[in-house]
Order: structure tokens, then C-alpha cells, then sequence
């Protein structure tokens, strides 16, 4: 097929590679300018770009895909069908229609659950034991297009967002793929979402990473695996910010947020409590949780986040 992708993060990344392996004709890649990133405000290009100048394919970089100039250059390629991963600019209706097969996105969950920007972080934040890819056309809602394929995976129980992350990009690399084929042969028969249905995963906020330690063990474990890598689950200690970014549900009890144990390091919850297993204090490097109780000298009944009232 004649192509273009449209994508940006590293989770595109396996998708774009697999289309060309597949001998798929990849006319452009779409993704987003060059940005600053970092501690040091260096300018970045995307990982999809440097993907494709890896693949030797065409980069082009609109700061607006909507714009009559991008759209112009997207008409010109005459393309079969369009493939959109994580591109991060809502696909107008302009560019939509200038692909046959339409405009095909990888998304990751189990459509119509968890439309929006964050699947595979509030999948894991909500506790959900299954998630996957779907393959579906673009229209004009937000991730509300017909179905095309999906695939399913249990999440694993000590699983973070960045490592399920990774599992769902090749599964989504490949289902893809087998999308492109279906729909080169007319096999697929598109299904319509039920949007009674629908759960959103909307876009992640600082403040989602604060750590309430009344809420039960496993609900904390699920917000520190889920919340990664950004914003991370925090709370306060002594007057500065503690991240946590591994931690495992514990026996014990207490007033949440008290320390019950600091070999493990463990604290209360509202029900249960949680073991810290890798923490970080605002400004250093990660650790193990008991070498930072050592150096910070905790003791037990310190407490972590504000008071319990």
C-alpha cells in the first residue's frame, strides 16, 4: 500500500518499523516539530523522527496538521490509506478524506473502554487485570471510529505503564499490519462502538500523581505502577517531595501515612499497607527504600503526606 504515518513517541515507533518490514510504501512521516526538552532545554527531535531518518523515509513536521499548506502536501502523495500512532494533533476532516481506505489508528485499550490520551496508565491506576490494542478508523470524535481488529493481554500484577507500555506497542505493530492486510483484501468488516460503553482515560496531571494515604494499599500500588513515567506517585516527607516508583502491597496496619517498618520500609494505608521498594527524594537519584531509610534516618511513626485529620 501507499502510506504516511502520523506519529511522535517512542510507542509509534515499533508500528512504523513493522509497516516497512510488512513492504508497505511509507511516502511520509508526520510527526511532531523539534522541541525542547529536559533539564538542560535541549532541542529533541521526536523518536518517530529519528526512526524514519534510520528507515531513510521522508520527514515532514507541520506545527498544524490542519493547516492548508500540510494539508496540500498530505494530498499530493495520493495515498491508499493513513496510519496514525500517538500523533498527538486531533486528524481534521480535511486530511481524512483524502485517504480511500481511510484513516487508521492504533489504540491502546480495548475500545470503546478508555478513549483518550492516558489508556495504559488509568487501566493500571484503576486496577484492571486485562487491556489491549484496537485498530480502528479515524473520524471526527475523540477515538469514537468504527472498529477494525483488537488484541488482548492480561496486565501483569507488578506491571508499571512504561513496561506494558512497550508490550502493547508491538502488539500493536502487529496487529496493524494484519489490519492493512484485512483491509487490502476487504476481509474486515468495521464495527461500530457502543458508546454507552465508553470509559475515558483522559490526560494525566501533575496532581494525579499525589499519594492519599487513606486510600487502601493495592489502590496506592496501582497509582505508583500506573503513574509512570510522568508525573510519578509523590507525597511529602519532612518538607519535600518523596517519589515513589516501585512499591508492593504489605501485611500491616496503622494511621495511614505512619511508617510501620523500615526493614522493609513500610507504610500504613487506609486498608492494609505498602512496602517501598524504590524512592526518590526531590533533586537526587533513585534508591532502594531501605538505603534511604538508613541515610535519611527515618524512624517508625514518621509520617509521610500531610496529617490525618
Amino acid at each position: 500500500m501507499r502510506l504516511v504515518f502520523l506519529g511522535t513517541p517512542a510507542f509509534a515507533v515499533p508500528t512504523l518499523e513493522r509497516m516497512v518490514e510488512a513492504g508497505h510504501e511509507v511516502l511520509a512521516v508526520v510527526t511532531q516539530p523539534d522541541r525542547a526538552s529536559g533539564r538542560g532545554q535541549q532541542t529533541a527531535a521526536p523518536p518517530v523522527k529519528v526512526a524514519a531518518l534510520r528507515l531513510g523515509l521522508a520527514v515532514y513536521q507541520p506545527e498544524r496538521v490542519r493547516r492548508p499548506e500540510a494539508v496540500e502536501y498530505l494530498r499530493n502523495l495520493a495515498v491508499d490509506a493513513m496510519v496514525v500512532v500517538g500523533y498527538g494533533q486531533i486528524i481534521p476532516q480535511s486530511v481524512i478524506d483524502l485517504a480511500p481506505l481511510g484513516v487508521i489508528n492504533v489504540h491502546a485499550s480495548l475500545l470503546p473502554a478508555y478513549r483518550g490520551a492516558g489508556p495504559i496508565q488509568w487501566a493500571i491506576l484503576n486496577g484492571e487485570t486485562r487491556t489491549g490494542v484496537t485498530t480502528m478508523r479515524i473520524d471526527a470524535g475523540l477515538d469514537t471510529g468504527d472498529m477494525l481488529l483488537k488484541a488482548e493481554t492480561e496486565i501483569g500484577a507488578e506491571e508499571n505503564a512504561i513496561e506494558l507500555g512497550r508490550r502493547l506497542a508491538a502488539m500493536g505493530a502487529d496487529l496493524l499490519v494484519e489490519t492493512l492486510r484485512g483491509l487490502e483484501a476487504g476481509t474486515i468488516v468495521p464495527e461500530k462502538q457502543d458508546s454507552a460503553l465508553a470509559t475515558y482515560a483522559p490526560l494525566l496531571k501533575k496532581e494525579d500523581g499525589l499519594i492519599a494515604w487513606n486510600q487502601p494499599a493495592a489502590a496506592i500500588h496501582n497509582r505508583v505502577r500506573g503513574l509512570q513515567p510522568w508525573p510519578g506517585a509523590y507525597t511529602a516527607l519532612r518538607g519535600s517531595l518523596l517519589h515513589i516508583w516501585k512499591a508492593r502491597p504489605a501485611a500491616g496496619s496503622g494511621t495511614p501515612g505512619r511508617i510501620v517498618s523500615l526493614r522493609p520500609l513500610t507504610v500504613a494505608c487506609g486498608d492494609g499497607a505498602l512496602e517501598l521498594v524504590e524512592v526518590q527524594m526531590e533533586g537526587r537519584k533513585r534508591m532502594p527504600a531501605t538505603d534511604f531509610a538508613n541515610g535519611h534516618r527515618l524512624a517508625e511513626n514518621d509520617l509521610l503526606g500531610e496529617p490525618t485529620r
